[in-house]
């Protein structure tokens, strides 16, 4: 069995990967100021960004789900990789040979199960894309060609072809050294009566990669009519594809998306390349399963959920097209942003539409005209006669409750008028009312309010944090004599007071750092609002929408009296907001360390070594944030 991977590889390892070109693989960065970068964390759900990279100290850390460490440990952690697979993976990617303690250089045969099926994946991948030009695949390139896909489009996209033999991958592949339990497991071959076969055999090969370009999976698409399987066959659940959790083409499209603010989700393998070729590079497909909640943390992550972000979906105009649209709709507030709708003329999707029309139809195919919250209102209201009252009445029955899903209350006025204008209503105001009444019902049953619910601060989804904050102060009273509640109040008087001070930097802090309940209460409401940086404008417009989105009496009276609240300092400047984002920082980094460190005491003898060094790998790099802190103050944020 290999060694442990000798420390000075681990260092060099660190040392030559940079820890935002690793994290830029998976989400979208922005500038936090003082040389860090923030994004949307990809632990856990959340609507403004809480997650923060240093690449100067190669150190990254969450202060909503207190998620934290180097290079290694966000790759350990993404990935569900081990120390030692995702040293290696880095090492590879830095070009670099590693040493191990014993044993010598580490054998294939004993690298990681992760490495392991993605490199059988690669090797697969090669080896359809050579088939693709012998004799037997004429009858693929001819499907391609009639497609508008020629040798170019294919070797961009990496398509490939399965030879109808019953194992020729599998042979291949065991040639290469892997076992038959790995190709079982890595879900390129299937059980047979006399051993593994492939599971792809006759179709055309689509690569399916994950964020980081790490290919993981296949879609196959039939060729022949003596092929009695389905028309799309795709790879089967492994340890690393979840259908739910990749997008086709988002290993290329993802730069621009992040760049532009701006994706196009179409439904097949095609549709992305003909949107790709056409000039749409944010065109992404999901892999035989409906778009969903993990999709969506995909898209947000890389769209950083701002509220000039768009997201375009195409649907065939057909019954199961609107069926589809209606599902992508119940989603749509967990997205900040807006969400369109794209139908093309004749029902044609855009392989269809490029082919008959030509590349310039399918951008103009994609242009944002049609929000899809209109297209779901329509198609609600267009199942009943609006010509009697019973019916308006029937149909605002079923569709004011999907505008009061609308969080924000400007949004959701312009929506209900709308709506009420669909209708042939002409007392708008009795629509716009009824909207908010049951509006007020949901939010005082203490309805759904869970991340990911609302949009971005264009159009109306407050901003939600990783987990549910307490929506009332509970617990014991508080004393303004603890260091940590005091210094947690005089912080959040600063983000309802002079936002200004504490801005961006505030709205990167997870209520989790606010460790009274009700001070975690009115930090919720804040985040909901769209953050303190919405007060730099107007505060007092900015603190309305701070109080609108109290979940109730008890929270709105506290955020009433933190706003007219004095200042327990003489000099209310940046130097005192500094102080006190240091200090509740401070402590969350600390009351971190305690906590593994604690729980490496309870484990004792008993913690795996893997997981042992992870843990002491986080409390060193969160140790030298926490000095960092203490000597550079507000510049170490």
């Amino acid at each position: 069995m290999a060694g442990r991977i000798n420390d000075d590889d681990v260092k060099a390892v660190r040392d030559a990967v940079p820890i935002d070109a690793v994290v830029s693989e998976y989400l979208q960065l922005r500038n936090a100021g003082g040389g860090n970068l923030k994004g949307l964390c990809p632990f856990h759900d959340e609507k403004s960004p809480s997650f923060q990279v240093s690449p100067s100290k190669g150190l990254f850390h969450c202060f909503g789900c207190q998620e934290g460490g180097d290079t290694i440990a966000f790759v350990m952690k993404i990935d569900h990789l081990t120390f030692s697979e995702t040293v290696e993976r880095l090492a590879a990617k830095a070009g670099i040979t590693l040493r191990y303690e014993e044993g010598g250089y580490n054998p294939s045969h004993q690298r990681g199960e992760r490495i392991r099926l993605v490199e059988a994946h690669k090797i697969a991948a090669d080896f359809y894309r050579e088939q693709l030009d012998g004799p037997e695949a004429e009858i693929g390139r001819k499907f391609l060609a009639g497609r508008g896909f020629d040798q170019d489009a294919a070797a961009h996209f990496g398509v490939g072809y399965s030879p109808a033999g019953w194992d020729h991958l599998t042979r291949f592949l065991r040639g290469k050294g892997f076992s038959d339990k790995e190709l079982i497991s890595s879900g390129l071959s299937q059980d047979g009566r006399r051993g593994p076969i492939d599971r792809f055999r006759g179709r055309l090969m689509w690569p399916i990669s994950d964020t980081s370009g790490e290919i993981v999976g296949f879609g196959a698409r039939k060729l022949r009519d003596d092929d009695n399987g389905p028309k799309y066959l795709n790879t089967p659940e492994t340890s690393i594809y979840k259908k739910s959790q990749v997008l086709y083409g988002i290993d290329l499209a993802k730069k621009d998306i992040a760049k532009v603010s701006r994706a196009v989700v179409v439904e097949g393998y095609t549709d992305v390349m003909a949107c790709h070729l056409a000039g749409i590079t944010t065109a992404i497909a999901t892999c035989g399963t409906s778009f969903g909640n993990d999709h969506i943390k995909i898209l947000r992550r890389l769209l950083m959920d701002n509220g000039s972000a768009r997201v375009i979906f195409t649907f065939d105009g057909d019954a199961a097209g609107q069926k589809a649209a209606l599902r992508a709709f119940e989603d749509d507030q967990k997205f900040a942003a807006e969400t369109y709708i794209a139908i093309a003329p004749d029902n044609m999707d855009p392989c269809d539409l490029r082919l008959a029309k030509g590349d310039d139809a399918v951008r103009d195919l994609v242009e944002p005209r049609t929000p899809l919250f209109e297209f779901a209102l329509r198609q609600i209201v267009g199942r009943y006669d609006l010509e009697t009252p019973s019916g308006r009445a029937a149909a605002l029955d079923e569709a004011a409750p999907v505008v009061a899903r609308i969080k924000n209350s400007s949004s959701q006025h312009e929506v209900a008028v709308q709506l009420a204008g669909l209708l042939g209503i002409l007392d708008t105001q009795f629509v716009v009312k009824r909207v908010g009444q049951i509006a007020r019902w949901a939010r005082d049953r203490g309805g759904d309010r869970g991340p990911g619910q609302g949009g971005g601060p264009s159009r109306g989804g407050p901003p939600q944090q990783q987990a549910q904050a307490p929506t009332a102060p509970s617990g014991p009273a508080l004393n303004l004599r603890s260091p940590a509640h005091r210094t947690e109040r005089e912080l959040l008087k600063l983000a309802l007071q002079k936002p200004a001070l504490v801005s961006p930097a505030f709205d990167a802090y997870g209520i989790d750092e606010f460790t009274a309940p009700p001070y975690a209460a009115v930090r919720q409401c804040i985040a909901e609002a769209g953050g303190a940086e919405q007060g730099l404008a107007e505060t007092r417009d900015y603190l309305v929408t701070v109080l609108d989105v109290a979940p109730n009496d008890t929270v709105r009276n506290l955020v009433t009296e933190l706003a007219v609240e004095v200042f327990h300092g003489k000099s209310i400047d940046e130097t005192y907001a500094g102080m006190q984002l240091v200090q509740v920082r401070l402590r969350a980094v600390d009351r971190r360390i305690d906590d593994v460190q604690g729980s490496l005491a309870r484990l004792g003898s008993n913690v795996a070594p893997d997981h042992l060094a992870a843990a002491q790998n986080e409390v060193w790099v969160l140790q030298q944030y926490a000095q960092s802190l203490r000597s550079n103050g507000a510049d170490a944020l």
